[in-house]
């Protein structure tokens, strides 16, 4: 066990830091394959996917409360703090422009940088952020590609999980992979097939023996005059012997791969926390609660991580606000009958309850109520039951 001065416990590092520091290499760059990016521009349900998470998280705005630490800057007024979180991060970017980009690299990359001037917030692509560790504190500093070099206290880093570094998070399409790469090649081949005119229908046999020119030249009218792609409608003269011979048939309806396709696209919906149902439409009565799910466990834990770094940066208590969000209605149902609950049982005062369900206090409302459902027992414990009779006349 190590011994310490209590009073120096604020400065003592981790002294497995150094180690650390060595394991995980001293600069650390992105570690994001390139072809998510690709599949997020070519592929319908990882873009959809992406966009419908991305849209979630960022359509959320943040109260702030009291100053509950010292964070990392000082000088921040709430009220700042508001106009940074929810109307104007930087003088060139609107709210949603902002948190649009920094939750796409959170999917895509698995990372949000943050560049904080000490006036406005700025929006540090993921992929180009190398972090320089130290072998003292976590982080020494951080450098845009290799040249421009910002101190911790400048940058807010958001990483989501990584199974292999403490420093950087991993992409979400990551565990999808697999699904990603052959879903690419099966559209691909589809491509290609229109692109080659397809597979013709017979062969075409002959006795003699053709010069190689011959054949080039019989193969390329063969493909100008009866690809599919202009109709295939015209007869063929056989002559010099040519005779037509059937052959196995292959059509595109035989080489669509529309239930492995399906299966694929639900793989990486999965894989990025989004139940595909979302993205079936019609009129679906599981459409609710998977919404609900939707939004329990997938948007509401990033969420609760972008706040979570703001809080340590900035020292405010914030919250999301979550009653415009109709798929968590329900639960503010089911919180606002508890919290009434414990406020009519005299557990909580009705500020207690407001303040935990983030609205402001009001005037004489600090005091517990008195249940009142036996009538005077709640006041006093000696007084109660039945009411007493009064006292009969005495006789004359």
């Amino acid at each position: 066990m190590a011994w310490y001065n209590p009073k120096d416990w604020f400065t003592k590092s981790n002294p497995a830091q150094e180690y650390i520091s060595y394991a995980e290499g001293a600069n650390i760059g992105s570690t994001s394959n390139v072809s998510y990016t690709t599949a997020f521009d070519r592929l319908e349900s990882v873009n959809r996917g992406v966009n419908l998470l991305v849209n979630a998280c960022s359509s959320l705005d943040y109260d702030i409360r009291d100053k509950v630490i010292d964070g990392i800057v000082a000088g921040v007024r709430v009220r700042n703090l508001q106009q940074l979180l929810n109307y104007r991060p930087n003088p060139y970017q609107s709210v949603q422009d902002f948190r649009s980009s920094i939750f796409t690299d959170f999917i895509l990359e698995g990372n949000i940088f943050i560049y904080y001037d000490g006036v406005f917030l700025y929006h540090l692509p993921a992929s180009n952020v190398q972090i320089i560790t130290d072998t003292k504190t976590l982080v020494s500093s951080y450098t845009y590609n290799g040249t421009v070099e910002m101190s911790p206290n400048e940058v807010i880093h958001i990483r989501d999980i990584s199974s292999h570094s403490i420093y950087r998070g991993s992409s979400r399409l990551a565990a999808a992979d697999n699904s990603i790469r052959t879903l690419s090649k099966m559209i691909a081949f589809q491509n290609q097939f229109f692109e080659n005119g397809a597979v013709a229908g017979l062969i075409l046999t002959t006795e003699n023996t053709l010069s190689k020119v011959a054949k080039d030249k019989t193969i390329a009218e063969w493909s100008v005059k009866y690809s599919p792609k202009n109709g295939a409608r015209r007869p063929m003269i056989l002559d010099s012997g040519l005779k037509p011979s059937p052959m196995a048939s292959s059509t595109f309806q035989e080489l669509d791969f529309d239930v492995s396709i399906k299966t694929h696209d639900t793989k990486i919906l999965k894989a990025i926390g989004i139940p595909p149902i979302l993205l079936d439409g019609g009129n679906n009565a599981n459409i609710s609660p998977n919404l609900r799910l939707f939004y329990l466990e997938t948007v509401m834990p990033i969420v609760k991580k972008y706040v979570s770094a703001m809080e340590r940066f900035f020292g405010y208590d914030i919250g999301p606000i979550t009653t415009d969000v109709s798929a968590l209605q329900p639960e503010l149902k089911d919180i606002a009958s508890y919290h009434s609950t414990l406020v009519n049982a005299g557990i909580l005062t009705p500020n207690e309850a407001r303040e935990e369900l983030r609205y402001p206090k009001l005037p004489g409302a600090d005091e517990i109520r008195i249940p009142a459902n036996i009538a005077g027992s709640a006041a006093d414990s000696s007084v109660g039951g039945a009411p007493k009779k009064p006292d009969a006349p005495k006789p004359p």
